[in-house]
């Protein structure tokens, strides 16, 4: 009896030896690579900008692409504000809205307008775009507001151009957000096209001075358009914002603490 107890035990051992000498057969590989972290980082990202996309309900009113590379830039640089964002999407022509500011705490659009761009850009489509003095070409890419003051357009706002050899010559070359006469939808009905400036975002009358009060003082502004030399130049689009930057700042955001220096 005791032999056969001993059988039965080396028997079982045998057997249960055999299914866990095989893990890889029983048991997938759940370690994961480096790259297939990098890999999930970044889908995890992109969802929750897709995700913010759809509450603020900027499908129609904004391309998900300049809202994207807006919120990458958001995510890799540092703003006094946070709470408040502008985007001008210049692959539009001049007769549509292109400029939408944006309230991301509160996840509301608060301005949806015309805005002018610079003369030698183009006519009602910006296709060419210049950081040089006396180009009056806008400049794409990352800015940060500034302070306002009283100048020959009236009311405007300063532009500090945040990326080096793109648009960092914005303030010496005096790019600012102000009103004009020539930025109107009575100027699209009789030339259909809006006028143009010496490469600044000129806005309505109408709605210049609460735009530039409620962006002013260190929020961001990115002017983009679908160029291939901007996006390979650009630095701070190549800079991929990790899960948790993305999900910091998210959060931080919408509970109102998000402040940056």
């Amino acid at each position: 009896m005791k032999k056969t107890i001993a059988i039965i035990g080396l028997t079982s051992l045998a057997g249960f030896y055999a299914i866990f000498s095989k893990p890889n057969q029983l048991k997938p590989q759940t370690i994961p690579t480096a790259q297939h972290v990098d890999s999930l980082k970044e889908d995890e990202s992109e969802s929750s900008i897709a995700k913010l996309y759809k509450e603020i309900a900027l499908e129609g009113k904004l391309k998900f692409e300049a809202f994207e590379m807006a919120m990458n830039g958001y995510y890799n640089m540092s703003f006094k504000n946070k709470d408040i964002i502008t985007v001008i999407d210049f692959s539009l022509p001049s007769t549509e809205k292109r400029m939408a500011v944006i309230d991301l705490k509160n996840k509301k659009m608060l301005f949806h307008t015309i805005v002018s761009h610079g003369r030698n850009s183009g006519e009602k489509y910006a296709n060419s775009f210049s950081n040089e003095h006396g180009s009056h070409q806008s400049s794409l890419g990352f800015y940060k507001t500034v302070n306002t003051y009283q100048g020959g357009n009236g009311y405007s706002l300063v532009l500090d151009g945040l990326e080096k050899g793109i648009n960092d010559q914005a303030k010496p070359r005096a790019v600012v957000v102000h009103g004009a006469d020539y930025c109107s939808q009575s100027i699209i009905n009789s030339t259909g096209r809006l006028g143009r400036s010496y490469g600044c975002p000129a806005l309505p009358r109408d709605v210049a001075k609460p735009i530039i009060n409620t962006i002013k003082d260190g929020t961001m502004l990115f002017i983009y358009a679908d160029n291939k030399t901007y996006l390979a130049q650009s630095k701070v689009l190549k800079a991929k914002p990790t899960t948790l930057i993305a999900q910091k700042d998210i959060v931080e955001t919408q509970t109102g603490q998000g402040v940056m220096n």
